[in-house]
């Protein structure tokens, strides 16, 4: 977590830092292989060197950004849990809880499709 230091000092609002704290120690809990990392100013996990998922804050809620793949795979559990997203990220509101069943989903199959991927994003 001490690579999300700085990052995590810097937000101001009591709420959003604790989320962003409690994501980032669960992901590290459960998938310990992941490497955090600071890249375009934003925390985000990588495998092997490669992109797995990043996150950032929004004034109304966290942005998780498993990829345009990542999405589309999970398009449809996305709005189930009653998240909106985008084409590149999942829009989950400060106030609503985080889906960490879906999370786990979407982090494991970056992690399996990306498993010969010797680029930083996918192709």
């Amino acid at each position: 977590m001490e690579v999300f230091a700085e990052y995590l000092a810097r937000i101001d609002n009591p709420q959003q830092k604790a989320r962003f704290e409690e994501v980032f120690g669960w992901i590290i809990g459960k998938f310990p292989g992941l490497v955090p990392k600071i890249a375009w100013n934003q925390p985000m996990f990588t495998d092997h060197g490669t992109f797995i998922i990043g996150f950032s804050a929004a004034r109304h809620h966290m942005a998780v950004a498993p990829e345009r793949a990542g999405i589309d795979h999970f398009s449809a559990e996305i709005v189930q849990a009653g998240y909106e997203h985008t084409k590149e990220l999942v829009r989950i509101p400060w106030d609503s809880p985080v889906d960490f069943s879906l999370l786990e989903k979407m982090i494991a199959f970056n992690i399996s499709d990306k498993a010969e991927c010797s680029t930083f994003w996918r192709k």
